[in-house]
């Protein structure tokens, strides 16, 4: 068996972001010895300058995809954008949720001034965020946090590549 053939026919037939976990059992092998393979074609398809597609890790999953350089042109063949379709409501949800993770709905709402249940159910039935525990209050709140499927919608390899904010604090809004 060519394992690099095998890991690269799955991930361009799945088409979305497979689990190491998964790609470790259809093929009988260690996940250690398939992430380690899978991490040196991610290099290899990077140093090929000429390819137009790059294998993307994110979290424990691998997925085949378009380079960032020639998004335009998809763009165009697709007529889409990038937030397919993600109202306004929903882009600001999910940028609380994506900076402050883990969060609850009431603490949302506090910094988005409006209720936003249905825009969290919304982006949980997209797959872009997810309940990941109860808070220790009276109510039990749920706690909220971004997925995997988060990470590839925006073309990320982890949480930490969100852009930094630039928030003045609120003494230098005064005095300006």
């Amino acid at each position: 068996m060519i394992l690099k053939s095998v890991l690269e026919s799955l991930l361009f037939a799945w088409g979305e972001p497979l689990n190491i976990g998964e790609i470790s059992r259809i093929l009988n092998l260690p996940a250690s010895d398939v992430s380690r393979v899978l991490d040196d074609m991610v290099r290899q398809f990077e140093e090929d300058s000429g390819r137009g597609l790059i294998i993307q890790r994110f979290g424990n999953s691998y997925q085949i995809t378009t380079k960032k350089e020639n998004f335009e042109f998809i763009q165009n063949l697709l007529q889409t954008t990038v937030n397919r379709n993600l109202s306004n409501a929903a882009m600001e949800t999910l940028s609380i949720i994506a900076y402050k993770q883990p969060v609850t709905r009431v603490e949302i709402e506090m910094i988005r001034g409006v209720k936003c249940s249905n825009v969290v159910k919304g982006l949980l039935d997209k797959g872009l965020i997810k309940e990941v525990g109860k808070l220790d209050k009276p109510g039990r709140p749920t706690l909220y946090a971004t997925t995997d499927e988060f990470l590839r919608h925006f073309g990320l390899n982890s949480i930490d590549e969100l852009p930094a904010l630039n928030i003045e604090p609120e003494e230098e809004k005064k005095a300006t």
